[in-house]
């Protein structure tokens, strides 16, 4: 089983296509949403990144919703 974290936002259109699609494909996921969690926003800052979506899929980031990227990690 993959281990998959999502860092989105409630305005973001990618992050919720992002999460259809990981459901679609029958994968279960933790959610950090940046816009209602400070501490899941400190945690974004830290690692560099300014945007969401943002997937880590094990030790793999994807940056954005890149399904191709995807498919490959899942």
């Amino acid at each position: 089983m993959k281990n998959i974290k999502i860092y989105s936002s409630s305005s973001c259109v990618n992050c919720t296509a992002v999460k259809e699609y990981i459901k679609e494909k029958g994968y279960d996921y933790e959610e950090k949403n940046v816009s209602l969690d400070a501490e899941a926003k400190k945690e974004l800052l830290g690692m560099g990144y300014m945007g969401v979506p943002i997937i880590f899929v094990d030790d793999d980031v994807v940056v954005g919703f890149n399904r191709n990227k995807l498919d490959e990690l899942l």
